[in-house]
This record gives structure tokens, sequence and C-alpha cells, in this order.
């Protein structure tokens, strides 16, 4: 149990580890390629770790060199056999990314995770796979986890998926044509969320020398028979924890800056400084860093479908705000680590805050947030968001603080330092 400790904090700047989003991709381009790549700036969280322990698996030789500082020889066009489970927690990105790896090997992979990782859907993924030709099998046969996935086929070609609940089937598929004889012509059924991430995925990619094509927002190309090059890279600060200390700033009325952060970030989750502006925010945007500094904050209705992960921090700021805030297309963040619409509901209400909820929105409310305990739902973004009311307000808990390991190891050594 964490009891957060109100505080007068001053205006100020922080530096923040790499991005979650970015050093699984890195190490899974890294690990595809023939030759060695130094990856500097690498998150070292619970998620990441386990990434590295699979591709491991798959035959990639990852050293820590120093810090945050890694090295990868990569296993190339196809990933060694492993005769045992590879185990991924519940790390929805390591597991769908790496599903489409597995598809690339020509021995049978089992991958599988904890209790709510078995909760998690795949299926979608799964029909694209078998689609190519790949066996690719729900072991419960409801489309969760663990998943048996057998390389049958390299050939590639067409193949059409439904990405209306996570962007990551379609960045697993880009990821594995590169390697696939006619490469892949992607259909998507509709719109994906989280597209940013798409984006993202195709910057990595392209960093490694592929040819990723974009014809329009439901259909991607990618040529086949291309090679991973290997390379030195740097990854980047991670928006969606930057995004608790700006809300820090939104509250507080103090302007809390993130260092090492360009204004042309392709990360989905630098929205969240607009977000806050439209807010009543002030914003202040250098080289390279970028400030949040709250005033009179209000109500505003968001479409946050592309930046799942920050609806928690938003939330918490508009319980502070004066009027109704509406966070709306965000259905599939009842798929994530928990069921986060209803989670943030709850620890609110608990609060004394005024939440309703739909399908696929949160209207919130402000008022004046009162302390409670936190139920974290073994979540690390309910815990990192919940934390933030705790520099205002007396008596905020919150229980199993160490969840905030999958994806800020030190955020709260971070949180404390202000």
């Amino acid at each position: 149990m964490k009891r957060i400790v109100p505080k007068k904090i001053e205006d100020q700047s922080i530096v923040i580890p790499g991005s979650k989003s970015i050093s699984h991709r890195m190490m899974i381009c890294a690990s595809l390629s023939n030759g060695t790549s130094s990856i500097e700036n690498l998150l070292q969280s619970d998620d990441i770790l386990l990434t590295i322990d699979a591709l491991k698996h798959m035959g990639a030789k990852i050293n820590k060199i120093k810090d945050n500082h890694f090295r990868v020889s990569g296993f190339g066009t196809k990933p060694q056999p492993c005769n045992k489970d590879i185990y991924l927690g519940n790390s929805g990105t390591s597991m769908r990314l790496l599903a489409g790896i597995a598809a690339l090997g020509n021995t049978r992979y089992t991958l599988t995770g904890d209790e709510r990782m078995r909760e998690r859907p795949m299926k979608e993924l799964l029909d694209a796979l078998t689609m190519l030709g790949i066996y690719a099998k729900s072991e419960s046969k409801t489309g969760t986890p663990p998943v048996h996935i057998k390389g049958n086929s390299r050939e590639g070609g067409a193949v059409k998926i439904d990405c209306s609940k996570s962007s990551q089937y379609l960045s697993s598929l880009l990821m594995m044509g590169v390697l696939m004889k006619d490469g892949l012509d992607i259909s998507l059924k509709g719109a994906p969320v989280s597209s940013p991430y798409i984006d993202l995925t195709i910057d990595i990619m392209k960093k490694f020398k592929v040819n990723v094509h974009q014809i329009d927002t439901t259909h991607y190309r990618v040529t086949g028979k291309q090679s991973y090059i290997p390379g030195d890279f740097y990854v980047e600060p991670d928006l969606s924890n930057a995004g608790y200390f700006w809300a820090i700033g939104a509250i507080t009325g103090k302007m809390i800056s993130v260092k090492n952060i360009s204004k042309n970030s392709l990360q989905g989750d630098l929205k969240q400084v607009k977000i806050l502006e439209k807010m009543g925010c002030t914003l202040k945007i250098e080289d390279n860093q970028i400030g949040v500094c709250g005033f009179s904050l209000n109500g505003v209705d968001v479409d946050m479908s592309d930046t799942p992960d920050a609806v928690p921090a938003i939330a918490v700021v508009a319980s502070f705000a004066k009027g109704k805030t509406r966070i709306s297309n965000i259905k599939h963040l009842r798929e994530k680590e928990c069921d986060r619409i209803d989670a943030v509901s709850s620890q609110l209400m608990k609060m004394g805050i005024e939440v309703k909820q739909g399908e696929d929105y949160l209207e919130i409310t402000g008022g004046e947030p009162k302390g409670s305990r936190i139920e974290t739902f073994n979540d690390h973004r309910i815990a990192m968001a919940f934390s933030i009311p705790g520099l205002m307000v007396r008596g905020m808990e919150i229980e199993n603080e160490a969840c905030v390991e999958k994806s800020f190891p030190n955020f709260w050594q971070i949180f404390e330092a202000l």
C-alpha cells in the first residue's frame, strides 16, 4: 500500500525512461535482422523484459551493455525452435506482436500468459494468420491465449483483418510481412483503433531499412523478401508516461516539463498536451522538452480512440475541472490490463466524483475529489493516474503500487522527487 502525502511542488523539468511501444518494436525488428544492433535508452519494464526473454527463446542474442543500452544479435529471417511455452504475463503488446514473429518459424510455438491475458482477444489475428496458411489456434477455442502457432507457409499474399479491438494485430502482420515470399497486402474491415501506433510501427520498420506502404487508412502493403538492416538506435521517452507528469502540471498549476521530447514525435499520446490545452492549460513547447501548466480547468468533449493509454490520467484531471468531460470512442479500453472504463469510473466515484459510463464512453462531472484507497486491479495505468490527486488531497492510498513496474519501473522515485 502506497500512501501519497500532499506537498507543494515548483515548476520543474524531469526525465522519464524510453517508450514502451518503441522498445517492443525495436527489439523485435533488431531480432529479425541478420547482424548486430545497438539500442540505447531501452525501457527495462516487466513487459519489455518478457519480450526480450521470448526473443531469446526464439534465437536472438541480447546483452545489456550498461544501464539502458543493449546489444541485439538477430536470428534473421527465421526464429529458432523453442520446446517450452513462452510466458508473456499480461503484456498484450508482447503477445500480439510476437504471434506474427512465431508465424515465421517452422516449428510450433505456444504463447501463454497470466489469468487476465487468458481473457484478452486474439481471434482476429489468429483468423488472419490462418487465412495465410499458418497454423494458429487458441487452446481454449475462444480466441484468447494460450495460442499455438506454427508457420506452415511463408508465401504471404492478400489478407483481411478486423482491427477494431487492437491496432497491434496490424503491426504484427506488417513486421512479419517483410519476410514473406510475396509480402502482404493487408485490407482492414474498417478504421483501426489507436492508429498512431501503426504509424509508429511503420516508422520503426523504416529505420531498419524496410519498405512499408500505407495505401489508405484501411489498406497497407509490405514488399516481400526484404531484410531488416541492423544499426544503432535510440528509444525516445515514453509519452504515455509523460502524461502523468503533464497531468500533475494541470492540477497543481505548476509548469511541469518533460525533457528529450520532440514536438514532431509520432507517439500518439503527444495528443494529451492538446487535450490539456483545451481544458485550460498553458503549453510550453521548446526544442527538446514540452511542459504543461494548469490554471482554470474546464470540462471538454474529446474522442480518445487514438490515445487509449492516456484516458485514466485525463479522467483524473477532469475530476478537478469545472463542468462535464465526456471521453468517447474508448470501447477497446475494456480489453486492456483490466476493464479500464469500469476501473476509472469506480475509483473516481470512491473519491466523491460523479461519473457515468457507457459501452464506449466516460462522462465525468468535476468537483472536489476526496482522498480514498484506490484499487488498481493490477493495472499500472490506474496506479499512476490515481497517484496524481494525492499531491493535492489528503488520504490517497494506492494498493499494489508495484504494478507500475509493468511499464515504468522508476515511477515512484520520480514522483517522490517532485
